[in-house]
């Protein structure tokens, strides 16, 4: 009986999250930053895949087959911890010339690090893309979790564009189903959309199932997946 009472109980948390959470970006979060990208606009057939926390062996690996199964490009926000780890798979996504982006160093949550500890971090990933890519560094940050104070805003937004999203997959919950994230995502995604989904090791199994029928859903309806471009 105790069982029982508390899988219904559980069922309802699971529930009333799954209506809670926040797949579309609302005017509220944009009215917060307004300086932040959150969606290009977009006449064309034209979709912005984002991708966070990587590169991560097999993870980001099983990403970059499934972009080129669909001849698909993205933008990959990278940890710069992560960069060092797994240097190999870093230099695929330049080679096949996907987007890169800045998730700072050490993925700060912004709210809870000081400004200058938050910016030297933010630095310290700038100054490792530029060197492991071989190319300029590109000038696009995505603040770790969303959360970021605008006193570290006001600093990097002098060289870098801030980007969000427009969509945001939930790929990184264990509340929502497979099916669910799939469903929102493509409900949620229009011309122009920021769509984002996590090429990490907790995102997987839900990003593993959610991305590839995403891919096929809008390839079939005509849309290209393109990097961000570099001015928003």
């Amino acid at each position: 009986m105790e069982r029982k009472k508390i899988a219904v109980i559980w069922q309802y948390k699971k529930e009333t999250f799954n209506l809670m959470f926040v797949h579309k970006t609302n005017f509220i979060m944009r009215a917060i930053y307004p300086d932040f990208i959150w969606k290009i606009p977009e006449k064309d057939k034209v979709i912005y895949l984002t991708f966070d926390d990587g590169p991560i062996p097999e993870v980001t690996e099983f990403v970059l087959e499934q972009l080129d199964l669909f001849q698909a490009k993205a933008t990959f926000f990278c940890i710069g911890n992560n960069i060092e780890k797994n240097p190999c798979i870093f230099s695929k996504l330049v080679e096949k010339q996907h987007g890169i982006g800045n998730h700072t160093f050490n993925h700060l949550r912004g709210w809870n690090t000081e400004k200058d500890e938050y910016l030297e971090n933010f630095s310290k990933c700038h100054e490792l893309i530029s060197s492991q890519s071989g190319i300029a560094a590109p000038q696009l940050f995505r603040p770790p979790y969303g959360r970021i104070k605008k006193s570290q805003a006001r600093e990097i937004i002098k060289s870098h564009q801030i980007v969000m999203w427009d969509v945001l997959t939930g790929d990184f919950s264990r509340e929502l189903s497979p099916e669910t994230i799939l469903k929102k995502s493509i409900k949620y995604t229009e011309n122009g959309s920021i769509v984002l989904f996590h090429d990490s090791i907790k995102a997987s199994p839900n990003m593993s199932f959610a991305l590839p029928r995403f891919l096929e859903h809008f390839s079939e309806k005509g849309y290209q997946f393109l990097p961000l471009p570099e001015k928003l």
